[in-house]
């Protein structure tokens, strides 16, 4: 037969050693009200200041390394990329774009939105005002100060522009 601590020393081991773990740290904050709400009210801005053909306001929604895919238009790749390929349509008077967002989606540091879009734009070779209706998505990724900021922008138009009415 074997001694009582033989038995013992495990048992007595293991509960020290829980005794030691510490606790697990808190689950973060649950704050995807809050983000889906911000990135609504920039998308709501958004609109104003392409309105107000303000570029810097503008492009300062995308991150640094942001991609805008427009339809027949080529990628564009980082903050000037996007400034030099929006800049002469969204400069011109008769330029006017609406979203209407649909939803919002927030999981960590990456969220997406999704809704409809029109937009009216001079096309470039004949100068005729288009007029183009579809769905976009705005995929975006929370930045170290908090905001959020779009680093895929895409496009999908129901049909060709036809020339506005």
């Amino acid at each position: 037969m074997k001694p009582l601590a033989v038995h013992i020393a495990p048992l007595a081991l293991a509960v020290l050693l829980l005794g030691c773990a510490q606790a697990p740290p808190p689950a973060p904050p649950d704050t995807r009200a809050a983000d889906e709400k911000a990135i609504r009210v920039s998308e709501t801005a958004w609109v104003k200041e392409f309105a107000a053909k303000d570029m810097d306001k503008i492009v300062a929604h995308y991150a640094d390394d942001g991609m805008v895919l427009l339809s027949n238009a080529p990628t564009m790749v980082g903050k000037d990329a996007i400034r030099a390929g929006m800049k002469d349509t969204v400069i011109d008077p008769k330029f006017s774009l609406d979203l209407k967002t649909v939803k919002v989606e927030v999981s960590g540091d990456l969220a997406y939105s999704q809704g409809t879009y029109s937009v009216m734009a001079p096309d470039p070779k004949t100068k005729k005002v288009m007029a183009e209706t579809g769905r976009y998505v705005e995929v975006y990724k929370k930045q170290p100060d908090g905001s959020w900021k779009i680093i895929e922008d895409i496009n999908s138009p129901e049909a060709p522009a036809a020339p506005a009415k």
